[in-house]
This record gives structure tokens, C-alpha cells and sequence, in this order.
């Protein structure tokens, strides 16, 4: 059955009783506002999860990570640690997210035509700088995707973003402005081919086109995994004539999450007797995990697990104790949890051999070849005779199996199969999705 959801608004300092559990909420920096860790009280021991977090000690919104509260907690003596793993490869500490603002002002100097800026709809803190970049240098700011209309809508109305009267407009009169007098605020930072920046990408934009003279700010990092999705976009905005300034060459860009000194310093604040190292890849749980025993974690206190690994936290030590099945949940347009894996599968095979149809009609009684075969294909050749020699192999393969007494449907589907897949790995060295179709009469 589903479960019924429950929502609570919860802020730092707050204390809520969950069930068996008492939850104490700690304010943490991160890249959204508001970003909460929290304390989870147990009859097993106190349990601290970070959540997303950074140590900026020059924050935009003055809200510090709380380490006087994690210290308190250190004190009173904290059982397991789940922290943000996500860069504990990279040494140091992160920089404030208030030197991305001169950066901008730089950029916007220099820029003659139209400047487009992509980063995290989630992102008010970066999006804030660029409309002061873009007020300060007389130019309006246009939201481009619906994430980012909406999400700095709430941000607006809430009090986390500062706008100056007249600064935002809408896209009708972006467009009809000079190409000096804009800024638009886009969606797309990590490649996503749908969003408002990877249509411009592609020339499928209904409003916006990019041109030579419009410098584009990619102000974001790389999810690991998107890096072909977004050095693609960037490749395709500079065939088109844009200036796109990223990371690599621009300090556009800090991070939300602490490198490896602030994680040590969570550490040594914290002293946990169990680690579990969070949010992200073996590479960087493995690297959170090695700082942690420089900490002083006993290395046999440091459990390393992925999703569905049960983990127990009984008489103050943490272990891996089973396992349950776990799988993705997929969203395929409405439907939620309809397309598994085999589906997937399925539809990659699809778009990298194609598909191929034959279909025969049979003798209901004799199994014989009374019609076809006919081969058809989509996304495999532009000829259609290209399969003229396979026909007499399905047949042959079909009357063989008539004298041997075969006239079962399922298995003569599955001869035609076998032929036609056998003579396109021989003469193709291809794989792809071969449909099977019997028709008795």
C-alpha cells in the first residue's frame, strides 16, 4: 500500500518528537537556503546526519554552519556520524561563495552583447549575485525555464531574494531590449538537453537564439557523470558563436559541498564513535572514510554500505547486518514505477541497433511457409532491399522445422529469431532488437 505522506516545517533549533525518536535541527550552509542537519535521539545512541553542507565563514545570507551546536553534541557524545561526502577527495577548504560576485561584475564589464547565465534553479544565493551584478551594470534580468520562474518566485516571496524594482521582466520584453540591456537567467547548467539552455544549444529555443556576441556563464560544477552531457552543450553555443565561460576558465563557480579540512574539522568537533560516510560515489566515501580514521575513528567503527544495506546501531556500534532489495523508481511521462530495467534494456538496444520486424505465415496443422517472409526494419538501413538475403534463410530455417514436425508458434518465432540474428551479427556485426512475428491460418 502507499505510504501516506506527512509534512512538517521545521527550522534550526527546533525539537520534534518522531515516533520513538527525538530530532534536534541544526543550521548548515549549503547552496540552497535553509539547509538543515539533524540530530536523532535514540535508545540506541544520538545519530548526526549533515545533510548537504559547506563551512562558508562569509555567507551571502549570514547563516553559518552551526558548529557550536555539533560541538554541544560532540560533548554529550554522538554514536554515528552520516556527513556530505561529496568532496572529501578534494584537500582544503571551500571558498566563500561572495568571490563569484566580482567575477560576475568582470564578466559583465566586459560583455557587449546579450548575457545568458545557467546554474541550479536551487541555486538563490549564485542567482542573487547575477541580479546585482545585472542591476549594477543597467541591465534587466530575464527567468528563462520553469524551474527557475518558479523557484525564484518562492524565493522572492519568502524574503530569500533581494529584487530591485524593475529589475526582472518578462521574456516578451527580453527580447524586444537591446542585446546590452539583458541578462537571462537560465536552467541547463548540467546539459540537460530539455532545459531552457540546451535548447538554445541546439537552435530548438522557441524565444531565444543564440548568437555571435552573447557571452553564456555556466556558473555551476560538473555532476559527476553529466561532464559529456555539458562539455556537448558548450561545444554547441561556441559553433553557434557564443563566448561560454565555465569553471575551467573562470572562477564562476564554489562548490556546496566541504572538501577534506572541513570535513576533518566536523571530525574532530564531533569525535563520533561510528562513521558512516554519505552522498556520493566509492571513490568519495572511500577518501571521507580515510579521513575519518586520521580523525581517530577506529577503522573498525567506519561502515561503508550503499542503498539497501541494513546497518545496526546497537550498544554504541555501528554494523552491516543484511541487506534489502532496493531498485530505481522510474518516471516515464505520468506513469511512476511502470518501466523497470528490462524496459530500459530494451529500449537501448532500440536506439543503438535499431529494430527489426519479420513476420511469416504459417500452416496451423503443418507448420509450413504459406506467406512471407517479409522483413521490415526502423533505424537499421535506408535500403529496403538490404534484407533480400535473409528471406531464403527463414525460409529454409522454417521448412526444416516443419519436417521435423515443429508448428508451434513460440518455437518457430524463435528459429526466426535465431536466423535472422545469426545473419545480421555475420554480416553487420550489429545487435539489433529483432521482433519475431508468426501468423497462423
Amino acid at each position: 500500500r502507499r505510504i501516506q505522506p506527512y509534512s512538517l516545517v521545521v527550522r534550526e533549533g527546533q525539537i520534534e518528537r518522531l515516533g520513538p525518536f527525538d530530532c534536534e535541527f541544526f543550521a548548515v550552509n549549503h547552496s540552497i537556503p535553509d539547509a538543515l542537519a539533524v540530530a536523532i535521539r535514540t535508545g540506541a545512541g544520538i545519530v548526526l546526519h549533515t545533510g548537504d553542507f559547506k563551512m562558508d565563514q562569509l555567507p551571502l545570507d549570514g547563516r553559518l554552519t552551526d558548529l557550536a551546536g555539533f560541538a554541544r553534541l560532540g560533548a554529550q557524545g554522538v554514536d554515528l556520524l552520516l556527513a556530505d561526502s561529496t568532496n572529501a577527495e578534494i584537500p582544503g577548504f571551500v571558498p566563500p561563495e561572495r568571490e563569484i560576485g566580482p567575477v560576475l561584475d568582470s564578466i559583465f564589464r566586459s560583455a557587449k552583447g546579450r548575457i545568458i547565465v545557467a546554474s541550479f534553479a536551487s541555486h538563490v544565493h549564485r542567482v542573487q549575485q547575477v541580479l546585482d551584478s545585472a542591476y549594477g551594470h543597467g541591465r534587466k534580468v530575464a527567468f528563462i525555464g520553469r524551474s527557475m520562474v518558479r523557484n525564484m518566485g518562492i524565493a522572492r516571496d519568502l524574503g530569500l531574494l533581494r529584487i530591485p524594482g524593475g529589475l526582472v521582466v518578462g521574456l516578451d520584453e527580453a527580447t524586444s531590449l537591446p542585446p546590452d540591456q539583458i541578462v537571462l537567467m537560465s536552467t541547463g547548467s548540467q546539459g540537460e538537453p530539455m532545459s531552457a539552455l540546451g535548447r538554445m544549444a541546439t537552435g530548438d529555443h522557441r524565444h531565444i537564439v543564440v548568437e555571435p556576441g552573447d557571452t553564456v556563464v555556466l556558473a555551476s560544477s560538473l555532476v559527476p557523470g553529466n561532464e559529456t552531457a555539458v562539455y556537448r552543450v558548450i561545444n554547441q553555443l561556441s559553433r553557434a558563436g557564443a563566448f561560454v565561460v565555465h569553471k575551467d576558465v573562470a572562477k564562476v563557480h564554489v562548490s556546496g559541498h566541504s572538501s577534506a579540512g572541513e570535513l576533518l574539522y566536523l571530525l574532530n568537533v564531533v569525535r563520533p564513535s561510528n562513521f558512516l560516510p554519505v552522498h556520493g560515489e566509492w571513490r568519495h566515501l572511500r577518501a571521507h572514510a580515510r579521513l575519518a580514521v586520521e580523525s581517530g575513528v577506529a577503522p573498525d567503527r567506519v561502515v561503508l554500505c550503499e542503498d539497501g544495506d541494513v546497518v545496526d546501531l546497537v550498544d554504541g556500534r555501528a554494523r552491516l547486518v543484511g541487506h534489502v532489495k532496493s531498485r530505481y523508481v522510474y518516471v516515464d511521462g505520468l506513469a511512476v514505477g511502470d518501466v523497470g530495467e528490462s524496459l530500459l534494456t530494451e529500449r537501448k538496444i532500440l536506439g543503438d541497433g535499431g529494430f527489426i520486424a519479420a513476420t511469416v505465415v504459417v500452416d496451423s496443422v503443418t507448420g509450413k511457409v504459406v506467406g512471407g517472409p517479409t522483413v521490415s526494419a526502423k533505424g537499421f538501413s535506408e535500403d529496403p532491399a538490404v534484407f533480400d538475403p535473409v528471406i531464403p534463410l527463414v525460409t529454409e530455417a522454417l521448412d526444416r522445422a516443419a519436417l521435423e514436425g515443429i508448428a508451434d508458434p513460440h518455437q518457430l518465432q524463435q528459429i526466426v529469431r535465431r536466423t535472422v540474428g545469426r545473419w545480421v551479427n555475420d554480416t553487420y556485426r550489429r545487435r539489433p532488437m529483432i521482433v519475431p512475428n508468426v501468423v497462423e491460418v
